[in-house]
C-alpha cells in the first residue's frame, strides 16, 4: 500500500514537471492560426492577440514591444508575451538639384555645387534654386516625394538621404552615370512597422 501511495505521489511529481511553460509553449507557436487555437484551448490564461503600428500604439509596453523583432518571446512580470508577424519599412524625402555630367566639364559641375550650396546657405528658396539648375526637367520643384527603392533614384541617392540628417546638404555622385545630385534632407525618416502579438498570463 505505502508503495502504491509513494508510485502515486511519483506520477504525479512527474506529470507536474512534464507540465509546459507559457514560455514554451509560445515558443512552438509560429503564426496566427496556432495563436488562436492556444487562446481557444487556454482561456483561464486570458491570452488575446494584439496589433499595434509604430505612431499609433504609445504606451509603454506597447512601445517595447515594437521594438522587438519576429518570433521574439519575453515576459513582463506575470504576462508572456510573443510577436508572431511583423512587417517593417522605411521611407524617405529630400529636395535634390540634378546635375548632368554629359553636358558639363568636371570643372563646370564643382563650381555650380559649390555656387548652389552657397546660395542655399545664404537662405535662397529651394524651389528657385531647382527651377533654375536642374538639369531632369522635374516639375517638382526638386521635391523627391516619399520613396523607396532603385525604381525611383539610384541607390546612391537612397543610402545617402538615410545616412544624413533633416536640414543637411550633400552631394551624391553616380560615376558610371555622370549623374550629379545636389540634396537637401526635408523630413525625417518614415518608419512604418505593424506587429501582431500573443499575451497571456503565465510565465
Amino acid at each position: 500500500m505505502k508503495n502504491s501511495f509513494a508510485f502515486f505521489l511519483l506520477l504525479l511529481s512527474a506529470s507536474g514537471f512534464a507540465q509546459q511553460t507559457v514560455v514554451e509553449k509560445f515558443q512552438k507557436i509560429s503564426n496566427v492560426q496556432q495563436a488562436q487555437q492556444f487562446i481557444d484551448a487556454n482561456p483561464e490564461l486570458k491570452p488575446a492577440i494584439l496589433k499595434l503600428s509604430v505612431g499609433k500604439d504609445t504606451a509603454l509596453i506597447e512601445k517595447r514591444l515594437l521594438r522587438q523583432k519576429q518570433g521574439d518571446v519575453f515576459s513582463v512580470g506575470y504576462v508572456t508575451y510573443k510577436v508572431i508577424e511583423a512587417t517593417e519599412s522605411v521611407k524617405y524625402r529630400a529636395s535634390y538639384i540634378f546635375l548632368d555630367g554629359g553636358s558639363l566639364s568636371v570643372s563646370e559641375v564643382d563650381s555650380l555645387k559649390k555656387l548652389i550650396v552657397q546660395k542655399a546657405n545664404s537662405g535662397a528658396s529651394w524651389d528657385q534654386l531647382s527651377d533654375q539648375y536642374t538639369m531632369d526637367g522635374n516639375k517638382t520643384k526638386g521635391d523627391t516625394d516619399w520613396f523607396f527603392g532603385e525604381l525611383m533614384f539610384p541607390k546612391e541617392v537612397q543610402d545617402a538621404v538615410a545616412a544624413h540628417k533633416l536640414g543637411e546638404i550633400f552631394f551624391v555622385d553616380v560615376a558610371e552615370r555622370q549623374w550629379h545630385y545636389i540634396i537637401k534632407k526635408t523630413y525625417d525618416d518614415q518608419l512604418k512597422k505593424d506587429i501582431t502579438v500573443l499575451r497571456a498570463n503565465g510565465r
